[in-house]
């Protein structure tokens, strides 16, 4: 059950600066700084922004994966302090194991997260049936004995989200996990993640360099300044949902993007607040 008490924020982060090293946090050099911001839950945020801004090393804070030098965050009422169980996470590249089926590449989670783990043998049954499940959703039914090399980049990129939602997360890291593909089958897999949300409503914080993909699927984009990292703009996507890929080739889609794109421009141009 949620632990968030009623009007809080499902993400909070409150004043989070980040440096590297004591010696980066001693020169006063950060990765990221001055960080607030508020998520609801099942909010759909997406991070957009220039290369080495600090998209990702806002994703290491929001998994706990880092400790910010100053501020807090609280990820669902409680404090972070550690790596997150509640959280699951998908990369640009799939890095399933070679030497595992697509169906016990999904499964690796439950195998070594507890409380799941514990349990595996046996409720390995249910366990098989729940991952047969999220991979009929995302269409790699009949690839469950397949090897990651005998799928597509699309396919694996599917097997990896399967991955990171088989043990039922609350939040859903995702850092370019679309990046490497064609853009048709980019857009496929935004239609399987937007249907695989709207089901679920897992909190999702999406790292992207793709403009069109932060607006088609986020309720919320966020655009970082140059580093040290910092948001510079918060733009709600009032566009109406359930949104199917026409809508990208409407004037009010292309409004959105274009406008994105103009602040991530002059940020690059100025380095100051778009």
């Amino acid at each position: 059950m949620p632990s968030i008490p009623n009007g809080a924020s499902f993400v909070d982060f409150q004043g989070v600066w980040l440096a590297y090293s004591e010696e980066a946090l001693a020169r006063q050099q950060f990765a990221v700084e001055a960080i607030d911001l508020q998520v609801t839950q099942g909010e759909f945020i997406a991070i957009v922004g220039p290369s080495g801004c600090g998209k990702s090393t806002f994703m290491k804070l929001a998994t706990g994966l880092k400790m910010p030098s100053r501020g807090r965050i609280r990820i669902d009422g409680q404090p972070v302090t550690g790596p997150l169980k509640i959280s699951g996470m998908a990369f640009q590249a799939p890095s399933l194991l070679p030497w595992r089926t697509t169906l016990d590449n999904v499964l690796l989670p439950l195998e070594i997260v507890e409380p799941y783990r514990s349990q595996f043998k046996s409720q390995r049954p249910a366990y098989e049936d729940r991952a047969r499940g999220l991979l009929k959703k995302v269409g790699l039914a009949g690839y469950e004995d397949k090897f990651p090399w005998q799928l597509s980049g699309g396919m694996q990129q599917r097997a990896s989200i399967c991955r990171a939602l088989i043990h039922e997360p609350r939040m859903l890291l995702l850092d370019e996990p679309f990046g490497a593909l064609d853009a048709f089958t980019r857009e496929e897999l935004w239609c399987i993640l937007r249907d695989l949300w709207t089901e679920q409503r897992f909190n999702v914080i999406l790292v992207t360099h793709d403009l069109r993909e932060s607006v088609f699927l986020a309720d919320t984009v966020y655009v970082m300044s140059k580093s040290p990292g910092r948001f510079v703009v918060r733009r709600e996507i009032d566009l109406p949902r359930p949104r199917d890929l026409e809508v990208t080739y409407t004037a009010a889609f292309t409004d959105i993007v274009h406008e994105l794109r103009g602040h991530i421009g002059a940020i690059r141009q100025t380095g100051a607040s778009a």
